[in-house]
C-alpha cells in the first residue's frame, strides 16, 4: 500500500466521516453533557456496528440493500425517529433531583445510532467502491486493510467532536448556559434529521 493511496483515501474519507452527521451531532452532545470518559461507551458501540457494516458491506450486503430500497428507507424513517428522540433527550427540563445525575447514554446508544444511520452504510460502500479495485491484494486483505484504516479514522475523529464537546461544556457555568447549551445540541441533532428526511433521495422513493 503506497503513500500515494493513503493520501488518496484521506482525501476522500476524512471529509465524509468528520463533517456533522447524525453520530458526530450526538458525540458532541455526549461530549458536553457526559464528559470525555462517559461518552466513551456510546463511541464503542458507534464503531464496534461501524466496523460490522465494514464486513457486512465487503462481502456483498450493499447489493442486497441497493437491490431493495425498502430496507435502505426504513432504516432512514428509524434513523430520523431516534436523532429526535436524542434531541427530545438532551433538550429536556432537568427535574432539581436529576441535575447533578450524567443523562444515561450506553454502548447499546450507540449502536442503535449507527445501525439506523444510512450515512454511515453510504461512506463504508463509498469506500469500498472506490478504493477496493485499487488495491492488488486478495478480497479478504482488501476488505481487512479497508476496515483498518476506516476504524483508526473514526475513532480519532469521534474523539475530537466529544472532545470539541466536553470543551464547549466549560463555556457553560450555570443552569441557564446549561439549558442553552443543550438546546442548541438538541437543534443541531433535529436539522440532522430534517435534512435526512428531506434532502435524501432515499426518502422519496
Amino acid at each position: 500500500m503506497s503513500m500515494k493511496f493513503v493520501l488518496a483515501w484521506m482525501a476522500v474519507m476524512f471529509p465524509l466521516i468528520f463533517s456533522p452527521g447524525p453520530a458526530n451531532i450526538t458525540f458532541a452532545a455526549a461530549g458536553a453533557s457526559l464528559g470525555i470518559r462517559r461518552s466513551l461507551p456510546l463511541m464503542a458501540g458507534i464503531d464496534f456496528i461501524f466496523i460490522v457494516k465494514g464486513f457486512l458491506v465487503g462481502f456483498g450486503l450493499m447489493t442486497w440493500l441497493t437491490s431493495y430500497p425498502f430496507a435502505l428507507r426504513a432504516l432512514q424513517v428509524g434513523g430520523v425517529i431516534y436523532l429526535i428522540y436524542l434531541a427530545y433527550h438532551f433538550a429536556k427540563p432537568k427535574s432539581p433531583l436529576s441535575q447533578g445525575e450524567a443523562p444515561k447514554i450506553s454502548i447499546w446508544n450507540g449502536m442503535l445510532i449507527q445501525i439506523l444511520n444510512v450515512k454511515g452504510w453510504i461512506i463504508t460502500f463509498t469506500m469500498f467502491s472506490i478504493f477496493a479495485p485499487n488495491l492488488q491484494y486478495e478480497p479478504t486483505t482488501t476488505i481487512l486493510l479497508l476496515i483498518a484504516l476506516m476504524t483508526i479514522l473514526n475513532l480519532s475523529t469521534h474523539l475530537c467532536w466529544i472532545v470539541f464537546g466536553s470543551a464547549l461544556a466549560k463555556f457553560a457555568t450555570n443552569d441557564r448556559s446549561r439549558r442553552v447549551q443543550g438546546m442548541l445540541f438538541s437543534l443541531s441533532l433535529l436539522s440532522v434529521a430534517l435534512w435526512i428526511a428531506l434532502d435524501n433521495p432515499i426518502m422519496l422513493i
